[in-house]
């Protein structure tokens, strides 16, 4: 079984409130391939080499990275010191910002701030050992742009098995139910996150790797709740715009609760977890209201 193949090293952000069961780096290994999904932060590189090592991991043959947002992808560079022979796979559109990402990285300030400082620099990766390859070698995966999330987003296939990155955003495992947020920060079009879904449910997975967070099955169930929140919180936000801001969230908030039956499961998550998911809520949102202010 693919699963059994497959290995989820948590990278854990334990001076961060919440950053647990959050960010995750996925090895799979077998005889004659090993690779990596998201190798996460600078700051949890240590962690994940550890790992490696514990693992008895001496190569990496692949790299993988869903998108370049600095907690999958900042420690690619300083990843690939202890790796060299790894090669780095990821969107056309995110090549030059891994090689050079000064503004990568500034960006990430802006955008983050304290949380930024808390992930780490960026660091380049050589350009001899970044490509975009849609049939990466002879190792059975494949590439698909899936723009949504981020412009720069892909999901990866082997066989029945897909890594969605953040194709549909984020889960948190439940012992009962499924909790699940859209993340949609600017620039957010709701046609096009629709159509990389559509192009990943048509690919028929069995299992589903979602970056934040958790292996699960059947992939679809999941996928299908992901493009009807998608549909729904875009719903709801129109529906909210004459508000001012201040009042915006917390009419949001209540709406979602009351309107999505796997958010409205957010009671159900620790207090920590709950922090950090109202944190990551304001960008959700942000990106939809200024979707929806565009349609005008």
């Amino acid at each position: 079984m693919i699963t059994d193949k497959l290995t989820c090293i948590e990278l854990d952000q334990t001076q961060l409130e919440g950053f647990r069961k959050f960010i995750s780096c996925w090895l799979y290994q077998d005889s004659s391939l090993n690779f990596i999904v998201d190798p996460g932060p600078l700051s949890t590189i240590p962690v994940l080499l550890t790992k490696l090592q514990q693992l008895e991991v001496k190569q990496l043959d692949y790299v993988l990275l869903t998108h370049i947002h600095i907690d999958h992808a900042g420690g690619a560079g300083e990843l690939l010191k202890h790796y060299p022979e790894a090669k780095v796979i990821c969107h056309p559109q995110g090549i030059k910002h891994m090689v050079a990402p000064e503004k990568l990285w500034l960006g990430s300030q802006k955008v983050l701030g304290q949380l930024a400082e808390a992930y780490g620099e960026i660091i380049p990766v050589p350009e001899n050992m970044i490509s975009y390859q849609e049939q990466i070698g002879n190792t059975g995966i494949r590439t698909y742009q899936t723009p949504g999330h981020a412009q720069h987003h892909c999901c990866f296939q082997l066989d029945n098995l897909l890594f969605g990155g953040e194709v549909i955003g984020v889960h948190y495992p439940l012992k009962d139910g499924i909790y699940m947020r859209p993340a949609t920060p600017p620039k957010f079009i709701l046609e096009v996150a629709l159509e990389s879904i559509e192009k990943m449910i048509a690919l028929a997975p069995r299992y589903l790797v979602i970056a934040h967070f958790g292996l699960v099955e059947p992939a679809l169930d999941y996928l299908q709740i992901g493009k009807q929140q998608l549909k729904l919180w875009v719903n709801g936000v129109s529906q909210h715009l004459d508000l001012p801001r201040d009042e915006f969230r917390s009419a949001m908030t209540e709406w979602l609760r009351k309107n999505d039956p796997n958010y409205g499961l957010i009671d159900q998550l620790e207090d920590d977890i709950q922090a950090r998911e109202n944190y990551f809520l304001d960008n959700s949102l942000r990106g939809m209201r200024e979707y929806a202010e565009s349609l005008g």
